[in-house]
């Protein structure tokens, strides 16, 4: 850390300095009058300690010198007199701390510094954090893929990140990557470096809801024992993303309508008018439109949200990417947990082919983390790749297939459920003995 002492005391300051230089991690220099430093504030010091006695130049004058030169820089004032309403003053305008001349000043100069370190060691971190963030929602390398349908999307994701005002409304089935799509908007976009706030609207109580969206004053109701922020406060300058917005209240629909209308809000139980700098995204797997054609979304409410309109399609629909989301998953799951290198063998990569994924992406991902646990050595066969959807379907009616490619499939199903029992196959559907060996016969001829 680079320290400045400004202190005109020649004592003092060689006691300060010595003081100060015992750390090797702190490098300072002295200056002992408040023009000498104001000349040499390219240096761009870490922490400055102020005395407010210089012969000079007032301890405000510098101190504001200093914040209007760089508002990072620390500032700790030291001062021969204890005076609450200066320190008071001089804490508003931007000083960090407030020291006076007595026996304790080493003890808390070095605390105070101590923790100044810290807080600067947190924002390095929390500054390193948004970049690996920003990185990994690049949505070249947060989203994958390079069929037709979701270069539609990537070029939907330049726009909305180029315009950052304008409201974007993402929808898609379930599991499809709402939040994904979400996030790679903000952190792409000029509000990456604020706060995105996530809010499932179907998650929280009704009753709490409007609380949680727009904050509370002290008393404002049973439990509302301190005064808190909502969330469009928490996300000022930044994104609120708003899932499942299809599930949200009628009459609560009235007030997101006015917030969106004024960009302000009014916590409960308050009066005051709170400006917001906001922007909404929103995500549903219903047909908003239609919600409105029944009566249970705001027509007015649905165009105020609808801005720049994103529609994610099913992964049914993008059959080009599925193995690359598979590989993709296979990697980082292996990295994540330590395992080898695994790859997907042909017949396993035909059994994610041949099935529709009704969970999606999400359910993708599952299924493939599953079969890199299951298999014991370094592939993953079909037998590692298992389907526990939650749908009605089978694997079997899982894709368009003519019909004797529909009754090939069947009659595998049921020899591998009869271990390979022709009689008792032929029994169970009512079919020619001769038909089943001759399907045998063509599957050990191509394997």
């Amino acid at each position: 850390m680079k320290i400045n002492v400004i202190e005109d005391d020649k004592v003092f300051n060689r006691l300060i300095e010595h003081t100060l230089k015992l750390n090797p991690d702190y490098e300072v220099v002295s200056y002992f009058n408040g023009k000498d430093f104001i000349k040499n504030l390219g240096d761009d010091p870490d922490v400055v300690t102020l005395d407010l006695g210089l012969p000079d130049l007032t301890g405000n004058e510098i101190l504001k010198k200093i914040k209007r030169f760089n508002p990072e820089i620390d500032v700790i004032v030291i001062s021969g007199q204890d005076d609450i309403s200066t320190a008071v003053q001089l804490l508003k305008e931007g000083a960090y701390d407030y020291i006076t001349k007595d026996g304790n000043i080493k003890e808390r100069l070095l605390h105070s510094i101590q923790n100044i370190k810290k807080q600067k060691n947190l924002k390095n971190e929390i500054t390193q954090l948004k970049t690996e963030i920003g990185h990994k929602y690049q949505y070249k390398n947060a989203i994958i893929g390079d069929s037709p349908a979701i270069k539609e999307v990537f070029a939907l994701i330049d726009k909305a990140i180029k315009v950052p005002n304008i409201n974007v409304s993402v929808y898609g089935e379930t599991g499809t990557g709402k939040e994904l799509i979400a996030k790679t908007v903000h952190y792409n976009s000029p509000r990456k470096s604020k706060p995105f706030i996530a809010v499932n609207m179907g998650a929280i109580p009704r009753e709490l809801i409007e609380s949680e969206l727009f904050g509370h004053e002290k008393g404002a109701f049973t439990g509302a024992i301190t005064t808190k922020k909502g969330k469009f406060e928490e996300a000022d300058g930044g994104t609120v993303f708003l899932d499942e917005i299809g599930e949200m209240d009628f009459n609560l629909q009235v007030k997101l309508l006015r917030v969106l209308q004024e960009r302000e809000i009014t916590r409960v139980g308050g009066s005051g008018v709170i400006k917001i700098n906001t922007r909404i995204i929103t995500a549903t797997n219903r047909d908003l439109a239609d919600e409105v054609r029944q009566g249970n979304f705001r027509e007015d409410l649905y165009y105020r949200l609808l801005g720049l309109p994103i529609q994610l399609p099913p992964l049914k629909d993008r059959r080009n990417d599925t193995i690359l989301l598979t590989q993709h998953f296979i990697k980082a799951f292996c990295k994540e947990n330590g395992l080898k290198k695994l790859e997907l063998t042909p017949k396993a990569k035909k059994k994610i082919l041949n099935y529709r994924f009704p969970g999606n992406v999400r359910e993708l991902k599952a299924v493939v983390e599953l079969g890199a646990v299951l298999t014991n050595g370094e592939i993953i066969d079909e037998e590692h790749i298992v389907f526990n959807s939650t749908q009605g379907d089978t694997e079997i009616f899982s894709e368009e297939l003519t019909l004797k490619e529909y009754t090939e499939k069947i009659i595998r199903h049921y020899l591998k459920k009869y271990n390979n029992n022709v009689l008792k196959v032929a029994d169970k559907l009512d079919m020619g003995k001769s038909t089943i060996y001759n399907l045998i016969k063509k599957d050990k001829e191509n394997e």
